[in-house]
């Protein structure tokens, strides 16, 4: 915006000092504003408010000043939003390490067949989303991991149990460093 522009709201070329601090009572009166209320606060005749507004366009600046309050107010927000995301993102790169530093340290052996199953779906679910792929269909949300565990035989658990241990010990070894 060059220098010597000058805003709606702001004080106008042949615009007395007097009409411009009227101006900017009606103004900053919001969505209820009216010449009446500002000739009340000014101790002023609404005749003169009148024909000041008539003269300099008051509505008119006015709107363009709500206008331009209602643009600075979503920048701040969208500013704040912005700011909000970064925050929850480096709390999560801070959870995130402390998790797999947690993770690397547990044994697969000793962990349950449920437990290690749960593991690698909810691995497999971040993989996913960080992708940008829908959940899968019946994965860790909304299920109960258990008992699709508890339907496998021993044998079929143990086989399950292995493939699973194999799976995760490449993912660790792989993803995490």
């Amino acid at each position: 915006m060059a220098e010597d522009t000058v805003e709606s709201w702001e004080r106008q070329s042949g615009e007395s000092v007097q009409a411009f601090e009227a101006f900017a009572v009606y103004r900053d009166l919001g969505s209820a504003r009216s010449l009446t209320k500002a000739a009340r606060e000014l101790h002023k005749s609404r005749t003169l408010l009148g024909r000041w507004s008539r003269q300099f366009a008051w509505v008119m600046r006015a709107v363009a000043y709500d206008r331009e309050q209602d643009r600075l107010f979503l920048a701040e927000q969208m500013q704040a939003r912005r700011d909000i995301a970064r925050r929850h993102a480096k709390l999560a790169q801070a959870v995130q390490s402390k998790a797999v530093a947690r993770l690397q340290m547990l044994d697969p052996r000793e962990l349950s067949p449920s437990e290690l199953l749960r593991y690698v779906q909810v691995a497999a679910e971040i993989e996913r989303r960080a992708v940008g792929e829908a959940p899968a269909v019946g994965t860790v949300e909304g299920r109960d991991q258990d008992a699709d565990v508890d339907a496998l035989s021993d044998e079929d658990r143990r086989a399950r149990m292995d493939q699973l241990r194999r799976e995760l010990e490449r993912r660790l070894s792989e993803g995490v460093q």
